[in-house]
């Protein structure tokens, strides 16, 4: 049992540590959790700033439900940066909810979104809780720009380029990997889930501020779909995304499609241990702290309906700091007040669109959104 409001799941990780960094300075007390003391430990000392001045406690916990119940009991929020999340999200969401707690992450797996719905969000809905997976960069951002173009009455489509500058964390190559082999990407269609053409490949897209086409995936659907499913002025959503890095582009589908051929015949167990390792081969060491020079976001969205149409784009830089930041605002707000949704939301639905850009914006992490509405 913790007396702190606020539990940061994995603080030793890329991730958690830029969360552990957003919660001193919005002052909220906090436990840094993860399997480790003395990683967690040596982790927060080296890599966040100012560690020293933060109320926080370091906590080891052993990755089972009775055990998470117990520390997250007493708390008001769990903020969950361990992946992949459709393999150890399971554990953490059934402690929240029988602990009485919020549950946020960053996932950007399709098929664990649509777990956290169908499996558990009327049961969070009924305690008065919010469970909000995917609330990091790469699918916030673009949310709000979607918001922003759905401000306009009458669009009803959503195609929605997500791209970055800069190379995966550990952690999240791992969980492309994963979730690669484990699950079907989908976009929406008139309100049902389609799945992507696995033989698609790379795709590329016109990307706002430059010549140049970029090479974009399906990346494993994202968050979008899911999010815009139960939304009634939305009835088409595709997303795609990638890195600006036209080599790393060419590259990924090879490693996922060797790791997929490599691993097809293996019980479950095997299978995960080998992409494992298969990601420690692609990223074996954590990426340096951002540069807001070289680490660069966009977001771009074209909203369409019968007769308009709006377009929606969004620069910004120092991806996985936005997701730091997102996440500790998120229990920033939680622990003073509701959300604006309970049961299964994403971060706009639980926080509003507009007051999530201001966050971003204050921080100087996105520029002003650029809001072209035609018809």
């Amino acid at each position: 049992m913790t007396n702190k409001p606020v539990v940061v799941y994995g603080a030793s990780g890329y991730t958690g540590r830029l969360v552990c960094e957003y919660l001193r300075q919005y002052r909220v007390p906090f436990i840094a959790a993860g399997r480790s003391e003395d990683t967690l430990r040596d982790s927060l000392e080296s890599h966040v700033p100012g560690i020293e001045t933060a109320e926080h406690e370091i906590v080891a916990v052993q990755h089972d439900v009775a055990s998470l119940t117990e520390l997250f009991t007493g708390a008001s929020v769990v903020l969950n940066t361990v992946g992949p999340f459709s393999t150890l999200g399971p554990e953490v969401v059934q402690a929240c909810l029988a602990a009485g707690v919020h549950y946020t992450d960053t996932t950007g797996e399709q098929d664990w979104l649509i777990t956290c719905e169908e499996e558990y969000g009327a049961d969070f809905a009924s305690a008065g809780l919010l469970l909000s997976p995917g609330i990091a960069q790469m699918y916030t951002i673009g949310e709000i720009a979607a918001e922003l173009c759905l401000e306009t009455p009458g669009l009803d489509t959503l195609d929605i380029a997500v791209f970055w500058g800069g190379s995966p964390t550990i952690a999240s190559t791992r969980t492309i990997l994963v979730n690669a082999a484990t699950s079907t990407a989908h976009y929406l269609e008139q309100n049902e889930y389609t799945a992507f053409d696995p033989e698609q490949g790379l795709v590329p897209l016109v990307v706002p501020g430059q010549h140049e086409l970029a090479l974009s995936l399906p990346w494993g659907g994202t968050s979008h779909p899911v999010w815009f499913k139960r939304d009634p002025r939305v009835a088409n959503c595709k997303a795609q995304g990638g890195v600006f890095d036209a080599a790393l582009m060419h590259g990924v589908p090879q490693i996922v499609a060797g790791a997929l051929e490599a691993t097809q015949d293996m019980n479950t167990d095997d299978r995960d241990a080998a992409l494992t390792e298969t990601a420690r081969q692609v990223m074996s060491v954590m990426p340096p702290r951002e540069n807001p020079r070289v680490n660069k976001s966009l977001d771009s969205v074209h909203a369409s309906g019968p007769l308009g149409r709006a377009h929606c784009v969004i620069h910004g830089n120092s991806n996985y700091q936005q997701t730091g930041l997102l996440q500790a605002y998120a229990a920033y707000s939680l622990i003073q007040a509701p959300p604006r949704r309970v049961g299964f939301a994403s971060g706009c639905q639980a926080f509003g669109h507009r007051e999530l850009l201001g966050v971003l914006r204050s921080f100087g992490l996105v520029a002003e959104p650029r809001l072209t509405v035609h018809g």
